[in-house]
């Protein structure tokens, strides 16, 4: 005969323990019935009394989170004993560092097609090669022409006169170009 009280299906911690749920288990909330495997892993990895001295030292809003860290750690010592979740983690910061090598090399890539799309629309003096080293100087002259005939097209345009100098344009010595000794732009 059947009793006239409904029936709950205990959690998946007491079914595994072998234990009558109680409505006051600390692991029904976060173990429900219909995902045995959940507790099993982490009983495997912890054990159970472990788990129950964790939860009750927690607040009550901070348990969700842990159990579902413990999940997740006890998921990845299942698959890899040894390194568990720091393996997954190692791996995915090499992919990161991966990735962004080449993220670098095309940013480096792209750098270096601008330059040479500068390079070839430079206007030639007569008698001069078609190859113009691309110097902190001529990529200045560039930008610099590029933006007043733009009429404000968008970058920001350098002053005429600056009152310091950069020091890659630094002209006192003479070595980047004769401009009869020039200090700054």
């Amino acid at each position: 005969m059947a009793s006239s009280s409904s029936y709950n299906s205990p959690c998946a911690a007491c079914k595994l323990l072998r234990r009558k749920c109680m409505p006051s288990c600390i692991f029904a909330p976060y173990f429900p019935p219909e995902e045995p495997q959940k507790f099993v892993n982490v009983h495997k990895i912890f054990g159970a009394s472990n788990v129950t001295k964790l939860l009750n030292e927690l607040l009550p809003h901070q348990r969700e989170d842990a159990v579902n860290s413990l999940v997740y750690e006890a998921e990845a010592r299942v698959r890899d004993p040894v390194y568990g979740c720091v393996g997954a983690i190692t791996f995915l910061q090499r992919q990161v560092q991966r990735l962004q090598k080449e993220l670098d090399a095309a940013n480096a890539e792209l750098i270096r097609y601008a330059c040479n799309d500068i390079t070839t629309s430079l206007p030639q003096a007569p008698g001069t090669t078609s190859f113009q080293p691309l110097t902190p100087r001529n990529r200045l002259d560039e930008f610099n022409r590029r933006n007043i005939d733009n009429e404000g097209g968008g970058f920001y345009q350098v002053p005429a006169a600056l009152p310091y100098s950069f020091p890659w344009n630094d002209t006192s010595s003479g070595d980047l170009n004769d401009r009869g000794g020039e200090g700054g732009l």
